[in-house]
């Protein structure tokens, strides 16, 4: 009896250390501190919180939206990198492809925007395991690939100060609000429209592993609406330095759009 007891007790430390392996490698790598979160996968931050000095990511997403008369395509291609600790910048190209309609009143497919993007955590606490940061995203909107070379290639300015709030609760559990107004300015016009994105998120990340299961919650509300898109998702990874996130759509409100999917690859070089 003392024999089994002595048994369980011994192997209780070895779970525990299994179960956090991979929170201590990114945790306690190097200086400074950085805190693990989980990452949203459709409205993605710019660089980890709590970015290190030399980090950097390649991304490419590709998603299909169905909008009652017409499928959307897009599909983008970023790159971030932290050239200082604590500091991510990004750079992104976000194509939209519309091939067909059943009336024939589809948008035309463009390259939507040149997106510069730059985020600092301002605050990272291990007592507590919560980060802080604030950033920019400045987007250069672009004409229709119809109209290259008839109109003005730059159609327009979008721009988004943003605060991010992230929070893990024990080992597995992963809170994160990602919000901030968005400015969008039409040279065809000079009108300035405005409207607020709120993004609240929860995951759980598989123990010892980078691989999560959750859920975004991606809100944008303007001065006369409301829309709510749910937007379930996974993430696995399939080696060290390479991971794809498979995202649903599932808008509350099915005027403009109905469901939709988007998957990302997310490779990591030199990781």
């Amino acid at each position: 009896m003392l024999f089994s007891l002595s048994k369980i007790r011994a192997q209780e430390p070895k779970k525990q250390g299994k179960d956090s392996i991979f929170i201590h490698q990114i945790e306690k790598k190097k200086e400074p501190i950085k805190i693990l979160h989980a990452e949203p996968l459709y409205i993605d931050l710019i660089r980890d919180l709590g970015a290190r000095k030399g980090e950097k990511e390649w991304n490419i997403g590709f998603g299909i939206t169905d909008r009652n008369k017409y499928d959307a395509y897009e599909a983008l291609v970023e790159y971030e990198w932290a050239p200082l600790d604590r500091l991510g910048l990004e750079v992104e190209l976000p194509f939209s492809i519309y091939p067909s309609s059943q009336n024939g009143n589809a948008p035309a497919s463009n390259l939507n925007s040149l997106k510069l993007a730059g985020q600092y955590s301002f605050f990272v606490s291990e007592k507590s395991n919560t980060s802080m940061a604030i950033g920019y995203i400045h987007e250069f909107e672009m004409t229709e690939f119809t109209n290259y070379g008839k109109e003005r290639l730059f159609t327009g300015n979008i721009y988004n100060p943003f605060y991010i709030v992230a929070k893990r609760w024990g080992q597995n559990l992963h809170t994160l609000l990602y919000t901030g107004p968005q400015f969008i300015h039409h040279f065809s016009n000079g009108t300035i429209n405005t409207d607020w994105q709120i993004n609240s998120n929860i995951h759980y990340m598989i123990s010892g592993t980078r691989n999560f299961i959750g859920v975004e919650f991606n809100k944008n509300v303007g001065r006369h609406y409301f829309d709510m898109t749910i937007r379930p998702q996974m993430r696995v990874g399939i080696a060290d330095n390479l991971l794809i996130g498979i995202v649903a759509g599932i808008p509350v409100s099915r005027e403009n759009e109905r469901l939709s999917t988007f998957l990302r690859l997310i490779y990591e070089p030199g990781h």
